[in-house]
Order: C-alpha cells, then structure tokens, then sequence
C-alpha cells in the first residue's frame, strides 16, 4: 500500500514540535487502547452478573458506551499519527511532486479549519454540561461533562497533530500523503 505507515517509520526528525506531538498522540493511543480493555472488562463483568448471578446490571452499559466513544475521539490523533484513516492516493499518485506538496497542504489546511471549528463546538458543548452541572438520566446519574471531556481532547489532540503534519510537510521533515518522491 503506498501510503502505509507505523509510529517507527513516520519520521518526525530532530525537530521539537514534531517529537513532542508525536508523544502526545502516542500517549493518546495508549489511552485510547486503554479504554477498550476497560470496556471489554466491563461488558464481561455484566454478562457474569447478568447471566450467571442472575443480577441487574446499573452502571455497566452506560459505562461501556462512554468509553467507546471516549477511546474512539482520543484515539483520533494517534491514527493520524499512523496514517490509519481511510484515504484515497489516486490523485496525489499522479501528480508531481510539487503540486503533491500543494495538494497535501490544502487538505491540511482545510482539515486544520475543520477540526478547529469541532474542537470550539466540542469545548462549548463540554462547558455547558460542566456549568450546568447536566447529568444523565439514568439510574447512575452520571455526571455528563465528564465523558463529553473527550469531546475537547480528542478534537484538540487531532488539532495537534493535524498541524504537525503540517508542518512536517512544509518543513521537509515528512513526504507529503507519505508518499515519496519517484
């Protein structure tokens, strides 16, 4: 596949910014795996007390559906970090280097604005559940700005990492869509 990458192979250099974005959508990644392992842990938990303690089940599901989503919206820049999301190399194949440069950096560009106006939306969205103190209404009555945090963070850690895309490939550090040069 042309455009396939890992963490060890995406280069980010000597340079500081990339390497400390690098981290964080590193660490993001092991938070967001971290999630899952949570969520699969629970859901057996509530199957063994629903189906051999023949017991009710409060906070399990609820607990299961943030997480998912929690490790979905963290893991965002981890997998962009990867190259991971689906994509389509057919144009930028078949352009030169330079217009591959251009092309690469307007889509950036456009996702940089696009994630920007999510991240506003998301912190707005996380405030006001955090300021009116909104909690779910279920019978664990979840606080709702703490899994609406992941709104924010995974919005601003893709923002992050969107940018030092960005920059490493306006600064030469990475090949643009990782695709080399022929």
């Amino acid at each position: 596949m042309a455009g396939s990458h890992t963490a060890t192979n995406n280069a980010v250099g000597d340079h500081p910014f990339l390497r400390a974005v690098a981290a964080l959508s590193t660490v993001a990644g092991w938070c967001s795996a971290a999630m899952i392992v949570a969520a699969v842990a629970i859901t057996c938990q509530m199957i063994f007390v629903r189906f051999v303690l023949n017991g009710s089940t409060v906070w399990q599901t609820e607990m299961v559906i943030y997480l998912v989503i929690g490790a979905t919206l963290v893991g965002l820049p981890y997998v962009q970090r990867l190259r991971g999301h689906v994509n389509v190399d057919l144009i930028p194949l078949a352009l030169p280097a330079p217009a591959r440069k251009g092309l690469a950096v307007l889509t950036l560009s456009l996702s940089i604005a696009i994630i920007a106006v999510m991240l506003w939306y998301g912190f707005d969205y996380w405030h006001f559940a955090w300021d009116r103190g909104w909690k779910s209404d279920t019978v664990w009555g979840v606080r709702l700005w703490i899994p609406y945090l992941a709104l924010p963070v995974g919005f601003g850690l893709l923002l992050l990492q969107l940018i030092a895309d960005l920059v490493g490939v306006l600064t030469g550090t990475e090949a643009p869509f990782g695709l080399e040069n022929d």
